[in-house]
């Protein structure tokens, strides 16, 4: 089932999320949902918050992207109850974009290489050491967990300089190919 993406002004978005078990209430539908919601969105990743849920849940697939990243192959993942262990390298400017920010596009600097402990969807424990563009959706997605958003790393003026765009947002006043929550509806 294709859900609603929470946008930008709900306080979801500002939660730092709980934890869950492996017996949290019909996960396995809940994942399966989440990954209908980020295909049908163009997404790479979603995370459990940008669909109206505060559980430290994410899913990535990147492999549409191996052409140009060859890494990413097989990167398909399901995240539970993550940790973000190290962040290392040099700091890397890209351009990002957020479902739950939609149609704002911004440069964000961030860690070229990340180490994270994480649960599979079998609740199997990983710790995975990751570099390029993998850790930079790993951090984006991560980020969502902690209450952040991409926005967040942005300067001053920038952040000045989308302020009505985002005010917009929060009214749901944007125009997207997917369905939305608004914020207070």
């Amino acid at each position: 089932m294709i859900l609603p993406v929470t946008i930008y002004g709900d306080p979801v978005l500002r939660k730092v999320a709980k934890p869950i078990d492996k017996d949290y209430p019909k996960l396995e539908e809940f994942i399966a949902n989440m990954w209908d919601t980020m295909y049908r969105s163009d997404g790479v990743g979603i995370a459990a918050p940008q669909v109206g849920r505060s559980v430290r849940v994410f899913v990535i697939d990147a492999t549409t992207l191996a052409e140009e990243e060859p890494e990413l192959a097989d990167f398909k993942k399901v995240f539970i109850n993550a940790q973000i262990l190290e962040r290392s390298g040099d700091e890397e400017s890209m351009n990002e974009g957020c479902l739950s920010v939609p149609n704002i596009r911004e440069d964000v600097s961030r860690k070229t290489h990340i180490r994270i402990k994480y649960m599979d969807e079998n609740f199997v424990e990983h710790e995975e050491e990751y570099g390029g563009f993998a850790a930079r959706v790993i951090q984006h997605e991560y980020d969502h967990l902690e209450g952040k958003l991409f926005v967040d790393h942005l300067s001053i003026l920038r952040k000045r300089l989308i302020k009505s765009k985002l005010t917009a947002i929060s009214k749901g006043k944007v125009k997207v190919d997917y369905r939305i929550k608004v914020p207070g509806k």
